[in-house]
């Protein structure tokens, strides 16, 4: 089975709201996310993700539902655990929920989800997530403790945090690569489906190659990056194409 490539298009959003946040009822907004979405499925997408936060910083819930009514591709929303985006998701009913942690301060997503910190409110949105017939993935670091409590807590699927092996050079770059693999080696074993994404790009993706019993990575930024010079449906397909080379196992 070839490696699943989910598309982020958040940062389209992100291009949108620096323009017109406060026009949001301007007669053209652009650029359009539900033709990002068009886009990154002609590339060969297999799945959409978006990420509504709590400040609405770029997607806003209109977004979701377009992109949920519009493109027939799995939709996994990434949302912080808390009562008014639990309900959110409940109401909207994407094919996949990300639990992700959420600062205000922070421009991206810069760790994973305490998992054994916040067990007991997860323990009471996991249920509802599940119970509207959404599958449930825990953003985490790949540490044996937070999997195992992701387990525990019945969730699906967990996505392995790869922003630090990203973001390093040298001895460091190659421990957190080994970390990544004993994460999904464990994942693997205890019968969870493993995810990987965050900072992911052509040039560290044969990294991520020697990460063994990988289901989908989830790309966002470097393929709308990407996107500014050869457009969003060819670059998801350079993506696609080099992903094609995975082994499994």
């Amino acid at each position: 089975m070839s490696l699943l490539l989910g598309v982020n298009i958040d940062h389209v959003a992100t291009l949108r709201q620096a323009r017109y946040a406060l026009n949001p009822d301007a007669p053209i907004l652009e650029p359009s996310v539900l033709e990002a979405a068009r886009e990154a499925q002609a590339g060969g997408a297999d799945s959409i993700t978006v990420h509504v936060r709590e400040d609405r910083r770029h997607m806003q819930d209109h977004d979701a539902r377009l992109i949920r009514r519009e493109i027939d591709l799995p939709l996994n929303l990434e949302l912080a655990n808390t009562p008014e985006m639990i309900a959110f998701a409940c109401d909207l009913k994407p094919d996949f929920a990300c639990l992700v942690p959420e600062k205000r301060e922070e421009v991206t997503t810069e760790g994973g989800l305490d998992v054994v910190g916040h067990f007991d409110s997860l323990k009471e949105s996991i249920p509802k997530l599940q119970n509207a017939g959404i599958k449930v993935s825990l953003f985490i670091d790949p540490e044996t403790d937070q999997i195992q409590a992701a387990s525990d807590l019945g969730a699906e699927m967990i996505e392995l945090h790869t922003g630090k092996f990203a973001l390093t050079t040298g001895n460091e770059h190659l421990a957190e690569l080994e970390r990544l693999k004993v994460g999904a080696d464990f994942g693997n074993q205890i019968g969870i489906q493993v995810n990987a994404g965050h900072g992911i790009h052509l040039e560290n993706l044969k990294g991520i190659f020697s990460v063994k019993n990988l289901i989908e990575l989830n790309i966002g930024h470097t393929l709308i990056s990407r996107s500014i010079f050869i457009g969003l449906r060819s670059a998801v397909a350079e993506m696609r194409s080099a992903m094609n080379h995975y082994q499994t196992s």
